[in-house]
């Protein structure tokens, strides 16, 4: 096994129901990502996968709020934060892995977003960008220095990994086809600038399944 396929770690993020078709907040076309994501866990060895943990009446939720609607942005103690409908609820349907993400191989499953005062796009920091999830000292006791970002959805919890591995200090790419996005207002494009501002890559699936097979 090449040393760059032992150093690559496949961090999958958020492939759950409740963003998926029939989901609390689905996102158009999510279900299209499990397949590529399938195929690049077939070549990885290393796979990690993030899960949205919420406890009921979370603060990111909009009927935690009266009188606010989804799609709002609140001013929390932390910052602007968009509510959304309630979704990823600790141990319901919503909260599951879409039922044919191949899960079996998974080392290491991170849930983020568990405290009721904090949501969690990074999988890195919760959304104050002080709270650790500890996802980097586990990288890097691993020896892990390359990482592969692929799931859900690209323009939120995506992006927020993406900037903040790059940040941290690991190589890192962004697998098209094996992600989709929200885009609210825009936030798809302005999502592609941020990626390519931070200086994280965007390949095709097909062409990283390739370079980790080879």
């Amino acid at each position: 096994m090449s040393s760059t396929r032992l150093e690559t770690a496949l961090l999958v993020v958020d492939v759950q129901n409740d963003f998926c078709a029939g989901g609390a907040l689905a996102i158009p076309a999510a279900d299209d990502v499990v397949a590529p994501i399938n195929r690049l866990m077939d070549q990885c060895p290393h796979v990690i996968l993030t899960q949205d943990w919420h406890p009921p009446s979370h603060s990111s939720f909009a009927s935690s709020h009266v009188g606010r609607a989804p799609g709002e942005t609140l001013q929390l103690e932390y910052g602007p934060q968009v509510l959304w409908p309630d979704h990823c609820v600790q141990g319901s349907w919503g909260a599951d892995f879409h039922p044919h993400l191949a899960t079996g191989g998974a080392q290491l499953i991170l849930r983020k977003g568990f405290r009721h005062e904090l949501d969690s796009y990074s999988a890195f920091f919760e959304n104050d960008r002080r709270t650790s999830t500890g996802l980097a000292g586990y990288l890097r006791e691993r020896g892990f220095r390359r990482l592969i970002l692929a799931g859900l959805a690209f323009d939120f919890c995506v992006l927020w990994s993406a900037e903040d591995a790059i940040r941290l200090g690991f190589e890192t790419i962004v697998a098209e086809e094996a992600c989709r996005a929200l885009d609210i207002d825009g936030s798809r494009s302005e999502a592609e600038r941020r990626l390519a501002a931070s200086g994280a890559r965007r390949l095709p699936a097909a062409a990283l399944e390739t370079s980790l097979a080879a």
